[in-house]
């Protein structure tokens, strides 16, 4: 009897939920551990060194690169300009995909519909993406000018090589594939909100505007904080849209951070260490922007 109870016991230690839940998680630690942290940490390290691609004679530089990176013109520009993609693409993303999710929210066929289409580029390659992008508003051959110029009247429209309007197009291209991510998380919230609120809402005379702000709005929270934060974070590292389209050009006008960073580390002149000392700066400041917005929108307040 009493050796059954010690088994029982064991058995039920080692089937805690808590250990059951680790179990589940470990292979998502293990992914973070190996393809994150460690590079990371690397990286940190690697931009006190002066090292190229090879990791041949590899000698300390100090804080040299960081020093090298605040004199650099093109170190600054490619930052505003990762800084103004992110300014510009995270609220129109945003706003967008919660325009589409409260309009799309119900459970009928044509919202369905509606989800699975706005959904569906989000599932395709972003190298795709850009260069079927490339090929539509190419000033030559681009369907897209040629539109613009038989029923317009305005010719010479070049979109990714005009130093104006490269950017703003990078960002609606980027837009147009992401929102719907976006709008599949706030679905998903907004169904989640008790329907007996909107109920309540109604009976008080509340019009649909009066719903969304004050009971919408509030009941996906956490989920519209997500998003900020996860758009904001992946905006900041724009890099497959531009590599694929621009190139960071016209004039360096869509260089971004990334960009940037690739190109000194992975070709000539492979200035590895400067290239980690330059992630290694972009990083602080991705946490610089979105630990305060996660603080703000996710930790609690302390009663007064």
């Amino acid at each position: 009897m009493h050796n059954n109870l010690l088994m029982r016991a064991r058995e039920k230690r080692h089937l805690r939920p808590e250990k059951i839940a680790w179990l589940f998680l470990l292979p998502s630690l293990l992914t973070l551990v190996l393809f994150t942290i460690i590079p990371m940490c690397a990286s940190v390290v690697i931009s006190f060194l002066k090292i190229d691609i090879s990791f041949a004679n590899a000698e300390g530089n100090g804080v040299t690169h960081f020093l090298n990176a605040f004199g650099d013109e093109r170190f600054w520009n490619a930052m505003k300009n990762s800084l103004v993609f992110a300014a510009f693409e995270v609220p129109v993303q945003v706003i967008l995909g919660l325009l589409v999710a409260n309009s799309l929210a119900s459970s009928g066929w044509f919202s369905r519909l509606g989800r699975t289409v706005f959904f569906i580029p989000v599932v395709c390659s972003m190298a795709a993406i850009g260069i079927t992008f490339s090929l539509l508003l190419d000033g030559t051959i681009g369907m897209m000018p040629y539109l613009i110029k038989k029923y317009l009247g305005i010719g010479n429209v070049a979109f990714f090589r005009d130093p104006v309007l490269a950017m703003p197009t990078v960002i609606g291209m980027t837009v147009w594939k992401n929102f719907g991510y976006t709008m599949s998380i706030l679905v998903v919230g907004i169904n989640a909100i008790s329907r007996s609120l909107f109920e309540a809402a109604q009976i008080d005379g509340a019009s649909k505007y009066k719903q969304f702000v004050h009971v919408t709005l509030p009941g996906i929270r956490a989920s519209l904080g997500f998003c900020l934060i996860t758009n904001l974070i992946g905006s900041l590292q724009v890099f497959d849209q531009v590599y694929v389209t621009t190139q960071g050009g016209p004039q360096f006008k869509t260089e971004t951070m990334v960009q940037y960073i690739y190109k000194t580390g992975f070709s000539s002149p492979f200035n590895l260490g400067y290239a980690s000392a330059m992630s290694t700066l972009m990083m602080i400041v991705i946490l610089v922007l979105s630990i305060p917005l996660y603080l703000k929108l996710f930790v609690p307040r302390k009663a007064d």
